[in-house]
C-alpha cells in the first residue's frame, strides 16, 4: 500500500491516474443526482407538515453532509503531508478547499432558504447555523493562506495547520442540535423517519454530490499539478501532444 501511495506521490503518475477517473466520476454524478433530484422533485410526495418545501433538502442536505465530510478528508490529507511530508497532499489540501468552499455555500443559502417558511426568517444565529458559517470562514482561510506564499512548501504547511486546528468544528456542527437547545431540527436518521419514497431520492442526490466533490477536485489537483510542474520535460511533452493533436 505504501509503494502504491509513494507512485501516487509523483506528480506525473498523479496526473494521469486523475485523468483516467475523472470521466467515470463525472458521468456517475451526473446520473446520481439526475435520479435523484428527477425522482425527488417530480415523485416524491409532498410532507405532511411542510407541504412541498421540503423538496430543498434534496440540494441542502448532501451539500451539508459534505461540506463536513469534504473538510474531514481534508484534515487527513493535511495530517499526512505535515508528518510524512507529502507535497502532493498538501496539494490535494488546496484542491479540494474550494469544492468544499462552494458546498458549504450552498448549505447555508438552502439552508435559509428553507428556514423562511418553517421559522420565519433567513437567518438566526443558531448554532448550528453558526458553525456552518465558520466553516465557510475556514475553508476561505485555507484557501487564503495556501495563495498567501510564495514558497509552496510553506505555504502547504500554514493551510494543513489551520486545516487541523479548524477540525474541531467538525463536531460542533454535528453534535450542536444535541448540544444547544436551536430551532435546526436535528440530525434526521434516514433509515426509520423519513417515508421510503422521500429517503431513496435523498440518498442517490447524496452520492451524486460525493462523485461531483471527487470529479471537481482531481479536476483542480491537474491543474494545480501542471502549473506546479510547468518548467517539467514531461509537462512540455503533454504540451507539444496537445498542439499536435
Amino acid at each position: 500500500m505504501w509503494k502504491w501511495l509513494h507512485q501516487l506521490a509523483r506528480p506525473e503518475r498523479l496526473y494521469h491516474v486523475c485523468g483516467r477517473f475523472i470521466p467515470w466520476l463525472g458521468i456517475l454524478g451526473i446520473a446520481c443526482l439526475l435520479i435523484g433530484w428527477v425522482w425527488g422533485f417530480g415523485y416524491a410526495p409532498p410532507d405532511y407538515q411542510q407541504g412541498n418545501s421540503y423538496r430543498i433538502m434534496y440540494i441542502h442536505v448532501p451539500a451539508a453532509i459534505w461540506s463536513m465530510g469534504i473538510y474531514s478528508s481534508m484534515a487527513i490529507a493535511a495530517f499526512i503531508g505535515l508528518v510524512w511530508q507529502m507535497k502532493m497532499s498538501d496539494m490535494v489540501v488546496s484542491a479540494m478547499a474550494p469544492v468544499g468552499a462552494v458546498f458549504t455555500f450552498i448549505a447555508l443559502v438552502t439552508g435559509s432558504a428553507w428556514g423562511k417558511p418553517m421559522w420565519g426568517t433567513w437567518w438566526v444565529w443558531d448554532a448550528r447555523l453558526t458553525s456552518e458559517l465558520v466553516l465557510l470562514f475556514l475553508y476561505l482561510g485555507v484557501i487564503a493562506l495556501y495563495n498567501a506564499f510564495d514558497d509552496r512548501r510553506l505555504a502547504g504547511r500554514a493551510a494543513g495547520i489551520l486545516v487541523l486546528v479548524g477540525v474541531v468544528n467538525i463536531p460542533i456542527i454535528h453534535y450542536s442540535v444535541q448540544w444547544w437547545n436551536t430551532l435546526h431540527q436535528g440530525s434526521t436518521n434516514m433509515q426509520q423517519t423519513i417515508d421510503p419514497s422521500m429517503r431513496y431520492p435523498l440518498r442517490w442526490a447524496i452520492f451524486g454530490y460525493l462523485f461531483f466533490f471527487i470529479t471537481l477536485t482531481l479536476m483542480r489537483l491537474r491543474n494545480l499539478i501542471l502549473v506546479q510542474e510547468r518548467l517539467r520535460p514531461w509537462v512540455a511533452g503533454l504540451v507539444n501532444k496537445e498542439r499536435r493533436g
